[in-house]
C-alpha cells in the first residue's frame, strides 16, 4: 500500500514538472511574440511621425524659399508688384469695417428647399445640440449661418484675454481635450460619454481643431456654438494649425472651398481673423497651465498675457515691426552681422557674388538668446519700398560687375518715386505688427515639444519651436507657482503620456490618427483637487473586430505604403545617390549602401536595415539592382494611384498632408503644373499626400478610464444627443488591447 502511494506521488510529480516546463515554454514564446509585435508597432510609429514631421519641415522650407524670392525679386510692373504683395506678404490685421464686409451674411438668402440646421442669435443650448445632431446625420450648415456664427464668434473672442482663467469652484469638473484634426466622430463621442457642455461641466479644447480630417468645418461650428452658449464654461486655445498658412497645406482651405464653393473665400477671410483672436492658453485655479505646444527657457507668461495676439497672423513667417530712427551705419552693421551669423538659404549654392539683402533687420534680442527658433523670420518692407530697394541693390551690383569687366558705366537717372496715399499712415500701420520677441513667444508655446534631456534647443525635427527638458519645466513651474502643464500637439499611442516626473501631461483626442487602430484618443478631467483623471477611447468600431496582431499588421501596411510613396517622390535624388555608391557602374549596390543612400536623401532617421525586407522584394547575391527597384517602386505607386481614382474622388480631397505643389497651387493662381519639375528636382520641397481616410459615424464604441477595471464591452449605436446625458459609470478594456 505504501509503495502504491509513493508511485502515485512520483507520477504526480512528473506531471507537475512537465506542466511547469510547458508553462515556461509557452510564457517564453508569448514574451518573444509580444516583443516582436511591440517592435513592429514602434517601428511603424516611427515611420508615421518621421513622415509627418518631415512634411512640417517642408512647409517651413517652402515659405523660406518664397520669403527669399520676395527679398531678391524685382517686380517689373505694377501687376507683378501687386501679385507679390498679395501672394507672399503678410496681410495686416483687418479693421472692424473690413471684417463687416467679409461677414456680410444678411445679403445671403437661404433657399426654401434647405433642410439643414438653422441658427438664430443669441444661441440657446438647444441650438448647439441640434447642430451636433445635424452634423452627425451628415447635414451641412448653410453659408449664411456659417458667416453669422463666425461674426458672433469674433465679437466674443475680441473681448477675451490672452490667457483665460478657470476655477473648479464654479464647475464640478473641467474636461480638457487635445487635438481633434477634423475628426467629428471623436468630438461626438466625447460629448456622448462625458456629457455635453453645461454650467456644471466645463470644457477646454486645446487647439488643432482643423486640418487632415474631413470634418474640420463642422468641428469649428460646434465648438464656436457652444462657446457662445456657455462663454464662461467653454474655452478654446489656439494651436499651430489655427493658421491660414498651415491650412493651405494640410487640407482645411481645400475643404472650405469644396463645401462652400460660392462663399468659401469669405469664410476663409473671416476665419483667418478669428484664428488670430483665439486665446493662447488657459490657467485652471492658478495652478494648471494648459497650452497647445509647450514652453521654452524664454517663455514669459506676463509678456504673453499683455501682447496683442491678433497681430500674430501666422507663426510660419514673422513680419516684425520696423525699427526707425537708427543711424545708417548701425543698420549696415546690423545687417552685416545678421548675414554673417546666418547661413545661406538651403536652396542656394554658397556663393560670394550673391548680394546680401538690404531688407532683413537684425535684432539684438535674437543675438542674446541662447536658443533661436527654427521657423523662418522675414522682416519685409512695404511693397513699393521693397521694390525700390531691391532694384537699387541689383543695379549697384550690376554696376560693380560692369566696372570689373571693363565696360563703360552709364549713369541713368533714378526713376521718380511717388508715395502712395497710404504711406502717410505707415507708422500707424506698423503698430499692428508684432515685435520679434512677441512672435517668438507665441511660436514657442504653439510648436514646442518636451524631451527627456536637460536644457532647451531648437526643434529642428518640426522646423519650429523648441525642445524643452525637465529643468525648463521645473523652472517655469517654480517661477509662476504652478503644479503641472497640460499640452497636446503630439500623437501618442495611448492618447496621453506623462513626462518630466509627471509634471507635463500630453493629451491627444484624435483616435485612429494615422490609420484605423494606430492610436487611442484621450481626454483628461480635473476636479477641485486638480488630480488628472484620464479617459481613453476608440471612436471606430473596426478596431474592436480585430486582434492586436491584425491591428498592427494593418497599421504597418499603411505606414509602409506611405514610406514607399515618400521614396517614389524622391526617385531622382535616390538614383543620384545610388550612383555615387556604384563607382564601378555595375548597377548593383550593397544593402548597407542602400540604407545609407536612402537616409542621406530622406533624413527620416529610420532603421532602414530593419525595414529592408518590407521595402526590397528581390536581390541578387545580397546585392540590389537599384534601377529595377526604382522601376518597381514606380509601378506600385501608379497602380495604387489608379485604385484611388477608381474608388472615389473624395478620397483625394482630404489627404493627410498636402504636397508642396498642392500648397503652391492653393496660393498661386497659376497652374500647379508649372511647379511640377520642382517636385522631382529638390527633395526639400517634395511631399506627396499619402492617406486615404474614409470614416463613418461611430457605431460601436468603448471607453477606457485610468485607473481602470475590466467590464464587459459596451456596445451602442450612435444615439440622439440630449442636452446633458449622464456620464458613464462603467468602462471597458478589451483583452487584446
Amino acid at each position: 500500500m505504501g509503495s502504491g502511494t509513493s508511485t502515485q506521488h512520483h507520477f504526480a510529480f512528473q506531471n507537475a514538472e512537465k506542466a511547469f516546463k510547458a508553462a515556461a515554454l509557452i510564457q517564453k514564446w508569448y514574451r518573444r511574440y509580444m516583443a516582436r509585435l511591440e517592435m513592429r508597432r514602434q517601428c511603424t510609429w516611427s515611420i508615421f511621425q518621421s513622415i509627418e514631421y518631415a512634411g512640417q519641415q517642408d512647409q517651413v522650407k517652402l515659405h523660406d524659399f518664397f520669403s527669399y524670392l520676395v527679398d531678391h525679386f524685382t517686380p517689373s510692373s505694377h501687376n507683378e508688384r501687386d501679385f507679390l504683395n498679395r501672394m507672399f506678404t503678410e496681410e495686416r490685421v483687418r479693421r472692424d469695417s473690413e471684417m463687416e464686409k467679409f461677414s456680410d451674411y444678411e445679403s445671403i438668402e437661404v433657399p426654401d428647399n434647405y433642410t439643414g440646421p438653422r441658427l438664430s442669435f443669441p444661441l440657446l443650448p438647444d441650438h448647439a445640440t441640434a447642430l451636433v445632431e445635424a452634423f452627425r446625420l451628415k447635414q451641412q450648415l448653410h453659408a449664411r449661418y456659417v458667416l453669422n456664427l463666425l461674426h458672433e464668434t469674433r465679437k466674443h473672442l475680441v473681448q477675451l484675454p490672452n490667457i483665460n482663467r478657470l476655477s473648479t469652484c464654479y464647475s464640478e469638473e473641467i474636461t480638457v481635450c487635445g487635438d481633434l484634426h477634423g475628426q467629428l466622430d471623436d468630438l461626438i463621442f466625447i460629448f456622448y460619454k462625458n456629457g455635453l457642455p453645461s454650467p456644471e461641466r466645463a470644457y477646454v479644447f486645446n487647439g488643432d481643431f482643423v486640418d487632415r480630417g474631413k470634418d474640420s468645418v463642422e468641428i469649428l461650428m460646434v465648438l464656436f456654438a457652444f462657446m457662445l452658449v456657455y462663454p464662461k464654461e467653454f474655452h478654446l486655445n489656439r494651436g499651430n494649425h489655427e493658421d491660414h498658412m498651415v491650412n493651405l497645406r494640410y487640407g482645411f482651405t481645400k475643404e472650405v472651398m469644396h463645401k462652400y464653393k460660392i462663399h468659401g473665400k469669405k469664410i476663409l477671410k473671416i476665419l483667418q481673423d478669428v484664428f488670430c483672436w483665439l486665446p493662447l492658453a488657459t490657467l485652471v485655479d492658478e495652478k494648471v497651465l494648459i497650452l497647445h505646444g509647450g514652453v521654452s527657457d524664454m517663455t514669459d507668461l506676463e509678456l504673453l498675457s499683455k501682447l496683442d495676439r491678433h497681430k500674430i497672423v501666422s507663426t510660419l513667417r514673422c513680419k516684425t515691426r520696423k525699427e526707425n530712427g537708427k543711424p545708417a551705419e548701425e543698420k549696415g552693421k546690423a545687417n552685416q552681422t545678421s548675414s554673417e551669423g546666418r547661413p545661406s538659404p538651403w536652396f542656394l549654392p554658397q556663393s560670394r557674388s550673391l548680394p546680401s539683402s538690404p531688407l532683413r533687420l537684425s535684432s539684438h534680442k535674437a543675438q542674446k538668446a541662447g536658443r533661436s527658433s527654427s521657423v523662418p523670420c522675414s522682416s519685409l518692407l512695404e511693397p513699393r519700398e521693397l521694390s525700390r530697394k531691391v532694384r537699387r541693390s541689383v543695379d549697384l551690383e550690376l554696376e560693380r560687375c560692369r566696372q570689373k569687366a571693363g565696360f563703360t558705366v552709364i549713369k541713368e537717372k533714378e526713376e521718380p518715386w511717388t508715395l502712395a496715399p497710404e504711406a502717410d499712415s505707415a507708422e500707424a500701420e506698423e503698430l499692428l505688427e508684432p515685435t520679434l520677441e512677441e512672435w517668438r513667444q507665441v511660436v514657442d508655446i504653439l510648436w514646442s515639444d518636451p524631451m527627456a534631456q536637460e536644457g532647451c534647443k531648437a526643434n529642428t525635427v518640426r522646423g519650429g519651436g523648441c525642445y524643452f527638458g525637465p529643468n525648463v519645466t521645473e523652472q517655469l513651474l517654480q517661477k509662476y507657482n504652478l503644479q503641472f502643464l497640460i499640452r497636446s500637439h503630439e500623437c501618442k499611442p495611448e492618447g496621453y503620456e506623462f513626462c518630466h516626473s509627471r509634471k507635463v501631461l500630453t493629451i491627444f483626442s484624435a483616435s485612429n490618427y494615422y490609420e484605423v487602430g494606430s492610436n487611442r484618443g484621450a481626454y483628461v478631467k480635473l476636479g477641485p483637487a486638480l488630480t488628472p483623471h484620464i479617459v481613453q477611447y476608440q471612436a471606430n468600431k473596426a478596431t474592436h473586430m480585430l486582434t492586436m496582431r491584425q491591428r498592427i499588421s494593418r497599421v504597418e501596411e499603411s505606414a509602409l505604403r506611405a514610406l514607399r510613396e515618400k521614396l517614389f517622390a524622391h526617385s531622382s535624388d535616390l538614383l543620384d545617390e545610388f550612383k555615387k555608391h556604384d563607382k564601378e557602374k555595375t548597377g548593383l549596390i550593397t544593402f548597407s549602401d542602400w540604407a545609407a543612400a536612402v537616409e542621406s536623401t530622406l533624413h527620416l532617421g529610420l532603421p532602414w536595415r530593419m525595414l529592408r525586407p518590407q521595402l526590397v522584394n528581390r536581390s541578387t547575391d545580397n546585392m540590389l539592382e537599384y534601377k529595377s527597384w526604382l522601376a518597381d517602386l514606380a509601378k506600385e505607386q501608379l497602380s495604387h494611384e489608379t485604385e484611388l481614382k477608381d474608388e472615389s474622388g473624395v478620397s483625394d480631397l482630404f489627404p493627410f498632408g498636402h504636397s508642396s505643389v498642392h500648397t503652391i497651387s492653393s496660393v498661386s493662381p497659376y497652374s500647379a503644373s508649372r511647379f511640377s519639375q520642382v517636385r522631382e528636382r529638390h527633395s526639400g520641397i517634395t511631399y506627396h499626400h499619402f492617406f486615404n481616410w474614409k470614416r463613418k459615424p461611430p457605431v460601436n464604441r468603448s471607453t477606457t478610464m485610468v485607473p481602470m477595471t475590466p467590464f464587459p464591452p459596451i456596445t451602442d449605436t450612435a444615439p440622439r444627443l440630449t442636452p446633458n446625458p449622464p456620464v458613464p459609470l462603467t468602462t471597458n478594456r478589451r483583452g487584446d488591447s
